[in-house]
C-alpha cells in the first residue's frame, strides 16, 4: 500500500469519528506543549541560576581568616589567623594547581560627593580582581590598572547603584569624591550585573581602590580575604586541602582545623547545580511523560477501534500475500502519523506559550523560559517512545488476526 493511500485512509478514518479523533490528537498536543513548557522553564531556571552565580565570579574560592579550634604544637585554641600579602605569594609558589591568587582589603567607609554621603564597603584590590569577580566597566570609564597600583594613585571605581545615589544623572567619570575625608578621582562605574550573593555588600553598592593605596591610607598590611581560582575546577577539593596544609605550616595550625580558615568555594556550587538541575529536569520530563502517556492511551484506543473496523481489509491484504510485518508496519505508520499531527500542533502551542511567558515578572528569580535545542530533542524522544508504545499492541493484534475470521466480516 502506498504512502498516499495510507494517509488517505487515515484521514478518512479520523473524519468518521471526528470528536474521538479530536480528543485523541488534542491529548497528544497538550501533552507535548506541557512537556515543552516545563522543560523550557527548567532550562531558563538553570541558566538564570548560573547567571546569578556568575555575579560572584567564575569558579572562585574566597578565603576568610578565622581562629583555631584545635590545639597544635603547643599552641592553644582561640588563636586568630591573620592574612598578609606574603600569604598570597606563598600559595602561588607552593600550590601548582592554583591558577590565580589575589589579596583583598576591605573596610566600610563614608564616601561623599557634594552634600550626598553613603557608607560603602571599600575594597583595596589588584587589577586581576576584575577577571575573578566579573567586574566590567561601563563605556567611558575603566577599571584599575598596574600603574594605579605602582604609583598608589587615589583613583576609585564605583558600583553602579552607589554612583546613582551619589551622582544621580551626572556623569561621574573624572569627578572627585572623598573617601573618609581623602579625595579620590572616579575612573569608572560598574556595568550592571545580576548578583544574588556576596560576602560584604553587593558590588553595585561597593567601591574599589588600588590595594597599595588602601594599605598606605589605612596603615595596614592585614588582608580581609584572599581569592584564588584552581587551574582545573575538577581539582578544587584537592587544592582546598593543599591550601589548609600550606597555610597551616605558615600560621602554625592543624590543617584539619577548618575553622582556622574559612573557604567559600563556589566550585562546590557548580558541582551541586549540575546534579540539582539534572534532577529537576528529570522530574519535569517525568511529569511531561505521564501527561503524554494519557494522550498515548487515547491513541492506542483509537487504533484498536481502527483495527476492529478494518478487519476485512486486513483479511484481504493477508490473503493476497501481505506478511504480518507489512500489517504491523501499516498500523505503526498510522499511529505515528496521529502522534505526529498532535506533536506538530503541540510544538506550535508550546512555542507560543514559551513566548507568551517571556514578560512575566519572575525573571530575576526563575529566569525566562526558552525553547532550547535540547528541549525539542527531549520532547521528540519522549514522543517517539509514546508513539511506539501506543502503536505496538494494536499493530501486533492486527498482524495476528485470523485471515478466515477477517474475511467473514
Amino acid at each position: 500500500m502506498s504512502l498516499i493511500s495510507l494517509i488517505t485512509d487515515l484521514f478518512r478514518n479520523l473524519s468518521q469519528q471526528r470528536l474521538r479523533s479530536f480528543l485523541t490528537i488534542f491529548g497528544i498536543m497538550w501533552g507535548t506543549a506541557t512537556l515543552i513548557l516545563l522543560l523550557a522553564f527548567g532550562t531558563g531556571f538553570r541558566d538564570q541560576t548560573i547567571l546569578n552565580m556568575r555575579g560572584m565570579g567564575d569558579q572562585i574560592a574566597i578565603m576568610f581568616p578565622g581562629q583555631t579550634t584545635v590545639a597544635y604544637e603547643g599552641y592553644g585554641i582561640g588563636r586568630p589567623v591573620r592574612f598578609r600579602e606574603t600569604d598570597v605569594q606563598l600559595l602561588r609558589d607552593q600550590i601548582a594547581d592554583i591558577d590565580v591568587a589575589t589579596p583583598e582589603y576591605r573596610e566600610s567607609m563614608e564616601i561623599s560627593y557634594g552634600t550626598k554621603r553613603r557608607n560603602s564597603s571599600v575594597g583595596g584590590v589588584y587589577p586581576v580582581y576584575q577577571d575573578l569577580r566579573n567586574m566590567f566597566e561601563k563605556a567611558g570609564g575603566r577599571w584599575l590598572n598596574e600603574a594605579d597600583v605602582k604609583q598608589r594613585r587615589r583613583v576609585i571605581f564605583l558600583g553602579n547603584r552607589l554612583t546613582e545615589n551619589l551622582f544621580e544623572e551626572e556623569d561621574p567619570v573624572g569627578k572627585q569624591v572623598t573617601v573618609s575625608g581623602t579625595p579620590f578621582t572616579v575612573i569608572g562605574v560598574l556595568q550592571e550585573k545580576i548578583q544574588n550573593s556576596s560576602y560584604s555588600q553587593q558590588d553595585r553598592d561597593r567601591a574599589f581602590i588600588p590595594a597599595s593605596t588602601y594599605s598606605a591610607m589605612m596603615g595596614t598590611d592585614r588582608l580581609s580575604n584572599i581569592l584564588y581560582t584552581p587551574a582545573d575546577p575538577g581539582k578544587a577539593e584537592t587544592v582546598r586541602d593543599q591550601v589548609y596544609e600550606v597555610m597551616g605550616r605558615k600560621h602554625r595550625f592543624d590543617p584539619s582545623d577548618r575553622d582556622a580558615i574559612g573557604i567559600w568555594d563556589t566550585n562546590e556550587f557548580w558541582s551541586f547545580i549540575n546534579v540539582m538541575f539534572l534532577g529537576i529536569n528529570g522530574f519535569l520530563v517525568l511529569i511531561g511523560f505521564f501527561t503524554l502517556a494519557v494522550g498515548g492511551i487515547g491513541v492506542a484506543n483509537i487504533m484498536f477501534v481502527v483495527v476492529q473496523e478494518r478487519m476485512k481489509e486486513i483479511g484481504i491484504r493477508r490473503s493476497v500475500g501481505a506478511r504480518r510485518h507489512h500489517i504491523m508496519g501499516q498500523f505503526f505508520l498510522e499511529t505515528f502519523m496521529i502522534v505526529g499531527i498532535g506533536a506538530a500542533a503541540g510544538y506550535a502551542v508550546g512555542w507560543l506559550l514559551v513566548e507568551a511567558t517571556q514578560d512575566l515578572p519572575i525573571k530575576d528569580f526563575v529566569g525566562s523560559p526558552y525553547f532550547a535545542p535540547e528541549v525539542g530533542l527531549i520532547a521528540f524522544a519522549v514522543l517517539g517512545f509514546v508513539g511506539f508504545a501506543a502503536g505496538l499492541l494494536p499493530a501486533w493484534r492486527a498482524s495476528r488476526l485470523d485471515i478466515v475470521e477477517c474475511l467473514r466480516r
